[in-house]
C-alpha cells in the first residue's frame, strides 16, 4: 500500500502531512512512501532528505494522486484535490466536516474514504493522534511570542541603575491546551501572568504553573463547566455579562491579553471588546 503527500495549496502553510522520520516508520510497517516534489521545502525538509529516507518524489499533484491508495495531508482538501479522489483512495487530513459540508458531499459522491484528525476523540487511548492538542500546544506558545515581539518592553521585571522596568501583566482567557501553553510561556519570560476560564476547576492547573486563576463573583460558575470531550461549554448569557463585567475592570491593568477560548464547529466567543482595547 503506497501513502502520498502533496504539496500543501493553502498560502503561507509550512506544515507537511509527511516527514522524512515519518516516512521511515511507515516504511517499517511495510508501507510505500511517495511525495510531490517540494512539499516539505517550506517545512525545512529537502526532496533529498526524503529520498534519502527512501520516499519517492513525483513531479506533479497528479501522479502523486494517481499512484497512492492513502492521501496524508495537513489542510482541508481544495476542491480540486478532492477531485482527484476515487472510490479506491482515503484522505487522510483536518477537514473539519461539520463546517466543511459541501467540501464531505463532495468527497461522498467520489466514493472517497475521509478520515477527518479533528475529530479523533479526546481520550488517553487516542492521545498519539491528538493532532488538534498538539497544534493548540504550539498555538498557545506562539501567541506569547509574538506578542513580545509587539510588546516593545521586557516581559520580566528590571532593575538597573537607571531606575525600574515594571514585567508586564499578561492576561490569558481560555485555558485548554492553548492557554496553559500560552501560561507556562509568559511566567517562564517572568510576566506576572492572570488566567480566566470558565471551569473553575481547572483553577488548580493554573496556579500550579505560577499564574493568578481570575475568579468571578456568580453564584453558578459550576453550570459552566467541562463539555464532551475536554472543551468548555458554551457560557449562558447571564455568565458572559459576568464575564465582560470583569475584563473590563482588569482592562486598564493589563499589558497582553491572548485569547484561547474556542469550542470547535462554533464562532469563538467575543470577549474582549473594542471598549476594553481602548
Amino acid at each position: 500500500m503506497k501513502i502520498g503527500t502533496p504539496k500543501e495549496l493553502y498560502e503561507g502553510e509550512a506544515r507537511v502531512g509527511m516527514t522524512p522520520d515519518s516516512a521511515q516508520a511507515l516504511q517499517k510497517l511495510g508501507y510505500d512512501c511517495i511525495l510531490e516534489t517540494g512539499a516539505g521545502k517550506a517545512a525545512g525538509f529537502s526532496d533529498d532528505a526524503y529520498r534519502a529516507a527512501g520516499v519517492t518524489i513525483v513531479d506533479s499533484a497528479d501522479a502523486l494522486y494517481a499512484g497512492s491508495d492513502i492521501i496524508a495531508k495537513v489542510r482541508p482538501p481544495e476542491t480540486s484535490e478532492i477531485d482527484r479522489l476515487s472510490s479506491d483512495k482515503t484522505l487522510i487530513s483536518f477537514f473539519y466536516p461539520a463546517q466543511n459540508k459541501d467540501l464531505l458531499e463532495q468527497a461522498k459522491e467520489k466514493g472517497a474514504d475521509v478520515i477527518a484528525m479533528d475529530m479523533v476523540p479526546r481520550i488517553s487511548r487516542a492521545q498519539k493522534m491528538d493532532a488538534l492538542s498538539s497544534m493548540a500546544n504550539i498555538a498557545g506558545y506562539r501567541a506569547v511570542i509574538e506578542a513580545g515581539n509587539n510588546f516593545g518592553r521586557f516581559f520580566t521585571g528590571q532593575v538597573t541603575a537607571a531606575g525600574k522596568v515594571p514585567p508586564a501583566k499578561v492576561l490569558v482567557i481560555g485555558a485548554g491546551v492553548a492557554g496553559l501553553a500560552a501560561i507556562g510561556t509568559a511566567t517562564s519570560l517572568g510576566a506576572i501572568t492572570y488566567a480566566f476560564d470558565v471551569r473553575p476547576e481547572v483553577a488548580e492547573q493554573i496556579e500550579s504553573m505560577g499564574a493568578e486563576f481570575v475568579y468571578l463573583d456568580f453564584a453558578d460558575q459550576q453550570q459552566d463547566g467541562a463539555a464532551t470531550g475536554g472543551y468548555a461549554a458554551p457560557s449562558s448569557p447571564e455568565f458572559r455579562e459576568k464575564q465582560l463585567e470583569k475584563f473590563r475592570e482588569l482592562a486598564p491593568q493589563i499589558d497582553i491579553v491572548i485569547t484561547t477560548a474556542l469550542i470547535p464547529g462554533r464562532d469563538a466567543p467575543k470577549l474582549w471588546l473594542a471598549d476594553m482595547v481602548a
